[in-house]
């Protein structure tokens, strides 16, 4: 499972060291060296589970698609984004969530319960 792209449909086969990685920037974390060139890529499609090859100096719009189950693999890529959230259930159900459970301040305390109108000109 790819961490860099969440929507991954294929592996590719790195031909510098014949492994297979689910994007460039896996196979940069985890071997020394860089990625080599080709023009002949190796894919193997997630959904069917079979290995093609692609000839990158011809590929047109219909090479999109895997030849053995016409998955769709060149898709715009989804990476992860860093959300800050609230994880909780049903507030319709469960309101404790958005409930205020601090303790109420005296309104004596308070600078807004002060009487300031003999100060205002």
């Amino acid at each position: 499972m790819c961490k860099h792209i969440l929507n991954a449909q294929v592996s590719i086969r790195a031909p510098c060291c014949k492994q297979w990685f689910d994007c460039a920037e896996c196979h940069a974390e985890k071997e020394e060296h860089a990625l080599a060139k080709t023009t002949e890529m190796a894919f193997m499609c997630k959904k069917c589970k079979k290995a093609f090859r692609k000839d990158m100096t011809a590929y047109e719009e219909s090479d999109e698609y895997c030849p053995h189950c016409d998955n769709h693999y060149v898709l715009e890529a989804k990476t992860p984004q860093a959300v800050l959230g609230v994880e909780a259930g049903d507030t319709r159900i469960d309101a404790r969530i958005i409930k205020d459970e601090r303790e109420k301040q005296d309104p004596k305390r308070s600078i807004f319960a002060q009487d300031f109108s003999d100060r205002i000109g």
